[in-house]
């Protein structure tokens, strides 16, 4: 059977749509030309009468009667003299066209002495980079027309340029980061320092777009983003890189702001991600911030190298695993946080090649968050102890299947002590703080689209996932709510974002017997008095024996988990850790 052609109003309605819409916008503005001076008189009459109106209504009313005595007087004279009526409606029309006309400013010719003398300085110090003794028509030169080299500009209210458009000779190399640097560089210098520039190069039209972004919000506060799970809020940036915007709530005023959103889990690209800027850039703030949208799916743990009780507010907490701010807990838990990884990685393959889903323990993400590693590397290595980013190779390399990821912050002159995995496996960066464009391009790869200044609010920088594009980041206002700092309104912010603490496993009484794991929680989070059998025997059910071919796994009671050999035990930060902790919970 042959096929039937489509009809035509399918196959060229497109087309044919176009058309109507270009000659219906075509009719409308030569109808507007044509209507203009009807259109004129008409809003002046519709003027006069408003005029009337109030006139008449601010009138008092003992002296309405003679007041429309003398108007019917006016009209019967008009009326009565020669030409009266064509003179009255001449003069009407004249008045109401006088009154119709467009009251808007004029926008001015062109720039004034200031703006002028801004732009053929600006001119000049381009003739250089622009310009070779070899061009027969120079487009650049000294002395030269200005007005042809920037088609379209604008100045703010300050008399400084806004918005600037640059045509360039074609034989300019703008292929070449180190030539646009350099005009870049230039650009930013002689329109005025202390403003970000974003540059957009049309390599095809030999054109240069600089315009003055504005400041990114500093005001937005942290709180429940709307959010899908694995999707975790850096921070918020310009709406022109960005196609998506969150409602966020100021006092209370709502507002839509694009985010710069990190994808996690099995599926993500760029599963860790390293935190670096200056001290007291905003990494610590970042840092708590990702926890508090981490805990609404998943456990963490964090180890503060730094030492300073940021993440305080998070001990005892649910979901929170343990915050160490010591050497010897730090390997502890980064050691149970590799196991566990590998745990969820042997469990994750029994389920696939018995065709059963992963199970539930598996699902579940877990952060690991470390604040300024370095600081542990120096102590290990004083007290000839294992590095804790050592810990970290299983985590980062076998973390995404595992639905583990590792958060990393670190300073900026501390980046060489970084262990070559950290930086390897580490692909959504963050740079916060002042920085020079040499140091962002070395830790995002790629260079900003806009100039860094050297004044910025704290939480204010760049991120790049991966080999997406660098956007501009400002970090939602996380501080420690226990700093005396803080705001009143910053810090119940936090705190209505925190989970509810939980019970230590060492409140319970020991004749309390076996623990109910539908009414007691399912996990310990005191850092400092929590013994680290508890958090793998309880957060982590084990098998009793291997998996055998011939019959299923049987999962032991929690009160049996303990092997007969714990009597040797170890001091681990005041917590008493069985040396077969390790083994009973990867057998």
């Amino acid at each position: 059977m042959a096929r039937r052609p489509l009809p035509r109003i399918l196959s060229s309605g497109s087309a044919q749509l176009a058309r109507s819409r270009e000659l219906a916008r075509t009719a409308a503005d030569s109808a507007t030309d044509v209507l203009h001076p009807l259109i004129t008189i008409a809003r002046g009459l519709r003027r006069l009468a408003s005029a009337g109106r109030r006139r008449w209504a601010g009138t008092p009313k003992d002296k309405r009667g003679g007041l429309f005595f003398l108007a019917a007087s006016l009209v019967l004279v008009v009326a009565l003299a020669p030409y009266g009526p064509l003179l009255a409606v001449t003069t009407l029309m004249a008045a109401a066209a006088w009154q119709g006309r467009d009251r808007a400013p004029s926008a001015p010719a062109g720039p004034d002495a200031s703006q002028t003398q801004r732009l053929r300085s600006l001119y000049e110090a381009l003739v250089p980079y622009f310009s070779t003794a070899e061009d027969p028509q120079p487009l650049y030169a000294h002395g030269g027309d200005w007005g042809k080299a920037f088609p379209q500009y604008e100045f703010d209210g300050t008399g400084r340029i806004a918005h600037l458009v640059i045509s360039y000779p074609a034989y300019f190399t703008d292929g070449e980061p180190e030539s646009r640097a350099r005009i870049e560089h230039l650009l930013s210098a002689k329109s005025g320092r202390g403003r970000e520039y974003h540059f957009t190069w049309d390599e095809e039209g030999n054109r240069l777009t600089v315009r003055v972004l504005a400041p990114l919000p500093t005001d937005i506060a942290a709180q429940p983003f709307v959010t899908s799970p694995g999707e975790t809020v850096l921070g918020f940036t310009d709406p022109t890189r960005v196609q998506r915007t969150l409602p966020l709530t100021h006092g209370e005023e709502q507002r839509d702001v694009p985010p710069v959103v990190w994808r996690t889990g099995i599926r993500s690209t760029e599963p860790h991600l390293l935190a670096t800027g200056q001290p007291g850039s905003g990494t610590s703030t970042l840092l708590r911030c990702i926890a508090l949208q981490a805990l609404h799916h998943g456990d963490v743990v964090i180890v503060d190298g730094g030492g300073t009780g940021e993440y305080a507010c998070l001990t005892g907490r649910d979901g929170v695993l343990a915050v160490e701010c010591g050497l010897t807990g730090a390997l502890a838990s980064l050691e149970w946080a590799a196991q566990e990884t590998e745990r969820r990685l042997v469990a994750a393959n029994r389920a696939h090649q018995a065709g059963d889903p992963p199970p539930e323990d598996t699902r579940r993400p877990l952060w690991i968050l470390l604040d300024r590693p370095s600081a542990f590397t120096h102590l290990a290595a004083a007290a000839g102890r294992e590095d804790p980013q050592s810990l970290l190779h299983v985590p980062l390399r076998h973390g995404r299947p595992a639905n583990v990821t590792v958060v990393v912050a670190e300073q900026l002159d501390s980046l060489e002590a970084l262990s070559g995995p950290v930086r390897q496996h580490t692909r959504a960066r963050v740079v916060l703080g002042p920085a020079t464009a040499a140091q962002l391009e070395a830790v995002l790869g790629a260079p900003p689209h806009t100039t860094p200044v050297d004044q910025v609010p704290p939480g204010r920088g760049y991120a790049r996932l991966g080999t997406g594009p660098v956007h501009r980041l400002q970090v939602p206002a996380t501080p420690d709510p226990y700093d005396d700092a803080t705001s009143d309104a910053h810090r119940q912010a936090v705190l209505e974002l925190l989970p509810p603490r939980t019970t230590p496993a060492d409140a319970r009484r020991p004749d309390a017997g076996p623990v109910d794991p539908d009414t007691a929680p399912a996990h310990s989070v005191s850092p400092d008095k929590v013994p680290m059998e508890s958090v793998l025997l309880e957060k982590v059910p084990v098998e009793k024996t291997p998996l055998e071919l011939d019959k299923p796994p049987v999962e032991q009671d929690p009160a049996e988990r303990v092997p007969a050999e714990a009597a040797d035990r170890e001091e681990v930060t005041g917590r008493t850790v069985p040396a077969e902790a390790a083994v009973a919970e990867r057998s």
